[in-house]
Parts: structure tokens; sequence; C-alpha cells
């Protein structure tokens, strides 16, 4: 390449957020399992119905089958039943509203009953992923019952739903995964999840004193909260129930320390040698293999921090050799804090979004369908459905979801209706429904193919049940929603915009708060008698905050100008946050050897104090926040 085109290709402008966005698909190997799972879900069910005589359930149960898979992301067995069991309820129960809804009441009261669901379901996505993804299930359901014409009732349909969901977990549940250590079936993703802590522990170590520290820790944050979610997942008892999962837990917990103590050499900023890194790495790989540790290299003892470490790495070789098992150091949500997260700024802003969005997309499809706008076709629920997925931040950020959405309907219906001239009926279109159920774990990569997957089951599903082929009206109504969710989604709203970003911020301040007064009360004390473990529970509770906070953040960075300014400056505040926690953590260690706090760390916390001070009004920041600042 000549110099020439070299300085082209570096002067080139930028894509504009919300364009890399919508350009970006994720990357890695082929979920294979997955696959598998897609196709032994959607098609079979089908074509069982078909069989026996039952084709209107077996295309609602095909239809939760799909749903599922949408949600049937790598992790552990146990973390699947919680993921894809609670959003199939939320979508029975959206199922048998709707249909009595649809087969009791007029338009209006329709309309009015669909929004009150969207109310409720778009505050109940603000809590979490899980009940984001109950919240989309719960409409998208509502509408498929009220509008889908189906000859069974409320009752019958609910329960194909949950047949459905429920066919993909017991799949999820019993077929092998590859690469699961023999004789070891249960542990799929939480070895693999554990093993990667102290693999993120050992490249946070080799990354202190470099520009690359900051990265690492972020990195062992999501390992931190990835094998957490892997372990805490719904079981039958409260602790853990065998031996191998009982070890399993404990080391989970070994790591928490040696993540502390090189939180505190990455914040010291001083290079180590690589012979620190070397223990947790001999750790890692004694959990992934299920063997035992050896000798581990101990590092010099020169520093409080590195003194932390060896001890971190003594008390861990210690409970690899054991059985018993080891809180977590989770903190459970109660329900009123569920309902304060629902109900707060980010939740009462969703919440009217979405409520907004999926009413006017059911009153405009009520009033084209009783204008018989549709002629013979009775796809009304078309409409709010797609609205449901387009006003979804967990998809990415609005104009991107839009175009995906658009791209990826007008090639799946392009595609179907190529399919449907050729295919047998009702055969050749089971076939098609079991493929794009293999394909949903794949697409799931980037949202323009999943929509394009999804339309093709979709529109193989409506003539199963034998409607003429409407790939014509499911552009136009994907169209139609999508010019509605962009006028939505730039209307005022009352109260501040970007509430949702401010409200994960201010609970990564408050958990910061919490975690400093516990250090500062000096619990724990310099001979480890004290509540360590309580210390522990709540510097995950604050990197797990602060973790949510810069992805909400991202995602608000990513929208177009008019939306993203709304959040400018956040992402200033989410840096000091996560600076404050790694200098409170660096001063829990120091206090652990010398029992004292030492000037380097009294004078850091003091101005991370302020700074946070004068960025309170600014973002919204609870008053108590900053109320230590005399105490450090």
């Amino acid at each position: 390449m000549s110099p020439r085109s070299t300085l082209a290709v570096r002067t080139l402008p930028a894509l504009p957020p919300w364009l890399a966005h919508t350009l970006r698909a994720q990357r890695g190997p082929v979920p294979w399992s997955a696959v598998v799972r897609g196709a032994l879900a959607a098609g079979p069910l089908l074509l069982t119905a078909v069989l026996v005589g039952h084709t209107s359930l077996g295309v609602v149960a095909a239809i939760a089958a799909m749903l599922a898979g949408i949600n049937d992301r790598p992790g552990s067995r146990r973390t699947a039943v919680r993921r894809l069991g609670a959003p199939a309820l939320a979508g029975a129960a959206g199922v048998l509203v709707g249909t009595y809804a649809g087969d009791h009441v007029g338009a209006v009261v329709l309309t009015l009953v669909l929004t009150a669901l969207g109310l409720l379901a778009g505050a109940m996505s603000a809590i979490g992923p899980v009940a984001s993804g109950g919240g989309t299930q719960l409409l998208v359901a509502a509408a498929i019952g009220a509008g889908m014409p189906l000859p069974d009732s409320g009752w019958a349909r609910a329960l194909a739903f949950l047949a459905g969901a429920g066919w993909l977990i017991v799949l999820r549940l019993a077929l092998p995964t590859p690469g699961a250590p023999a004789g070891d079936f249960r542990f799929d993703g939480e070895r693999a999840a554990v093993a990667a802590v102290y693999e993120a522990v050992a490249s946070l170590l080799d990354a202190a004193g470099t520009e690359h520290a900051t990265a690492r820790r972020a990195a062992l944050t999501a390992a931190l909260d990835q094998a957490q979610d892997a372990l805490a997942g719904p079981r039958l008892r409260r602790y853990a129930s065998s031996a191998a999962e009982r070890r399993l837990h404990a080391q989970y917990a070994a790591a928490l320390p040696l993540a502390e103590a090189a939180t505190a050499l990455a914040w010291a900023g001083e290079p180590l040698g690589g012979r620190a890194a070397e223990g947790p790495r001999r750790l890692a790989a004694a959990v992934r293999e299920s063997a035992a540790t050896g000798p581990l290299p101990a590092p010099a003892r020169s520093a409080p921090a590195l003194r932390a470490l060896d001890d971190a790495l003594l008390q861990a070789a210690h409970a690899f050799d054991q059985d018993g098992g080891s809180d977590l150091h989770t903190r459970r949500r109660s329900a009123r804090d569920l309902l304060r997260t629902a109900f707060g700024t980010g939740g009462r802003e969703y919440g009217l979004r979405v409520a907004l969005c999926f009413g006017a997309s059911a009153a405009i499809a009520q009033a084209l369908h009783h204008s018989h706008w549709y002629g013979q076709h009775t796809h009304w629920y078309w409409l709010p459905a797609t609205a449901v997925f387009l006003v979804k931040p967990d998809l990415g950020p609005l104009v991107s979801r839009v175009l995906c959405r658009a791209a990826g309907t007008v090639l799946g219906a392009l595609l179907f209706a190529g399919f449907a001239a050729v295919l047998p009926h009702p055969q050749g279109l089971v076939a098609l429904v079991a493929v794009c159920g293999a394909l949903i774990p794949v697409s799931t990569r980037h949202f323009a193919a999943q929509t394009a997957v999804v339309t093709l089951l979709v529109l193989s599903l409506v003539m199963v049940v034998g409607e003429p082929q409407a790939s014509v009206g499911r552009i136009g109504e994907t169209l139609l929603a999508c010019a509605l969710v962009l006028i939505v989604g730039h209307l005022p709203m009352p109260g501040e915009r970007g509430g949702h970003v401010r409200a994960r911020l201010a609970s990564a301040a408050v958990a910061a708060h919490a975690y400093l007064e516990h250090v500062l009360d000096g619990k724990d004390g310099p001979d480890g008698s004290g509540d360590r473990a309580a210390r522990w529970t709540l510097r995950r509770d604050a990197y797990r905050a602060l973790s949510e906070a810069r992805a909400a953040i991202a995602l608000s960075a990513a929208e177009l100008p008019a939306l993203a300014r709304h959040t400018e400056g956040t992402d200033e505040v989410a840096a000091l946050l996560e600076r404050l926690v790694d200098t409170i953590t660096a001063a829990a260690v120091h206090l652990d050897d010398t029992g004292r706090l030492d000037r380097r760390h009294s004078d850091r916390l003091t101005e991370l104090l302020g700074e946070l001070a004068a960025h309170r009004e600014r973002v919204g920041l609870p008053p108590g926040v900053t109320g230590l600042a005399v105490a450090v």
C-alpha cells in the first residue's frame, strides 16, 4: 500500500455511533448445542400437533419455543431454567389475558387493556434482563392471544405456550453439552465460569502498571458476574446438594480475596513479575479439569497487597482440597427493592414509553382491521407485537433496532415468498420451521439476521393454520411499526430524559457508598476476624451496579444525537465511581495488613468524593453518597 493510500485510510471519517452499532455483529464459535435444541423444539412440536389434529395449539407451542430459543444463550443449565422459565410464565399469562380480552371486549376496551399491560411490562423490564424478557413475552403473547384467529380456549392456548417453552427447557437440561467433563454432566457452564474468574485475575495481575489495567479489571468484574449468576440459579434446595457442587462454590468464594488483592495491586500502578499471575492460572486449570492444584508459586510479600495475594492463594489451595460449600456473597433483593426499581425514575420512563408504543400500535391496528384495510387477513396483532421488540432497549439503540428490523423483515418476507411457492404444504412448512428454529441461536448475533429468521418462522406458522401467504402485509406492518416507534421514541415524556441511565448510576453510587461505609467502620480488622464476607458482598454489589450502569450508558451513547445528549457526562461519573470503588478496595486491603489508612489512600478517597459531589446535581445522584468525605 502506498503512503498516499495509507494516509487516506487513516483519515476516513469514523462512523457515527448509531450507524456503527447497526453494522456491528457479535462473533464467536457456533453454539452447536443450542442449534440442536432449536432444531428439536419448534419444528417437532408443530409436526406432532399436525399429526394428532391440533395444529392451532402446535402453532402456539412453536411460537413459545421460538421466543424461548431467542433467550437460549450460553451459560449454565441452572441459569437457563430461570432465563427461559420466568419469561415463559409471563408469556402464558399474556396469552390468557389477551385471549379473553379479545373474545369478550370491544376494540376500545381491548386497546386500554393492552396499554395497561404495556405500562406494567415496561416498568417490570427495568428490574433486570430476566424481567425484561418476561415483559417482552407478556406483551407479544397478549397481542397474539387477542388477535390470532384460533379456535382454542384461553386456557388451552396458555397451556400450549407453557408446553412449548417447557419442551425447550427439558432439552436444555437433558441434552449433553459438548466439552463437558466425563462424569460431570451437570456442570456445563458453571465450571467454565469459575475458571474464567481465575484467568481474569491472572490477566489483571499481568496488566498491573500498564494502560490495560482498567480494561482487565472490567473484564474481571464481568467474569465474577457471570460466575455468580451461573452458581446462584434455582435449585431444589437452598444450599449446594452435592460434594462436587459445594467444592465449586468454595472455589468461587476463594477467588474473591484474590480478585480483591489483584485490584489493589492494579490500583497501585506498579508492574509485577510473571510469577504473581502463575498461581491464579494454575487454579484456573484445576477448576477446569476438576483436578488438584499442585504446588502454587508464592509472590514476594513486600507490600500489603502482595501479602494479601499470597494469603489468598494459600486459602484458595486449602479451599480446593475441601468439600465444604461456601456463600456466593450475593445480596438478595427484597420485593420492596424490586418494586422501587420498577416504579422508580427509570421504570416509570420506560413503562410510559412502552405503554404508549404498545397502546398506540394496538389502536392503529384495530382501526385498520375494522376498516377492512386487511381484506381477508386478520393479522392486526402483528403491529403491536412488532412494536414490542422495537421499543425494547435490550436489543440496541432505537435507530439501530428500527433499521435492523426493517431490513430483516424485508429479507425474511422475500425469502418466504420464494419458499412458499415451491414447498409442499404443510410438510415443507414444518421443515422450514425446524430449520428456522435451528438458525435462531446463530442469528441472535445480529438483530437484522434474527428478524429475518423469525419472519420466516412466523409466516410459516401462519400458513400452516390455513392463512394465505402474507409477506407483503408483514413488510407493511413492520414499516408502520418502525415509523411509530421512532416517533414515540423522540417524544418528550414526564420527568427528565435518560432516567434509566441516571437510575443505574444512582444505584452504583449507593452501592459504592455502602461499601465505603463498611470499610471505614473498621468492621474487618487486621487480624481477619471481622466480617470480610459482608465486605466481599458489598464489593460485588458495587462492581455489578457499575457494570450495569456502564452498559446503559454505552447503549444511550449510541442513540441519535437528539437522544444521546440527554445522558452526556454520565460516562465521566461512571469512570469516577469506578476509580472510587477501586480505591476503596485498595484501602480495604491496606487496612487488613496495617489496621489504618495511609495518607495516599485517604487523600485519594477525599479527592474522589469531592469530585463526585461536584457531579451530584448534574446526574441526579442521591445526596448521601458523598457524605463520608469528612470521615475519610
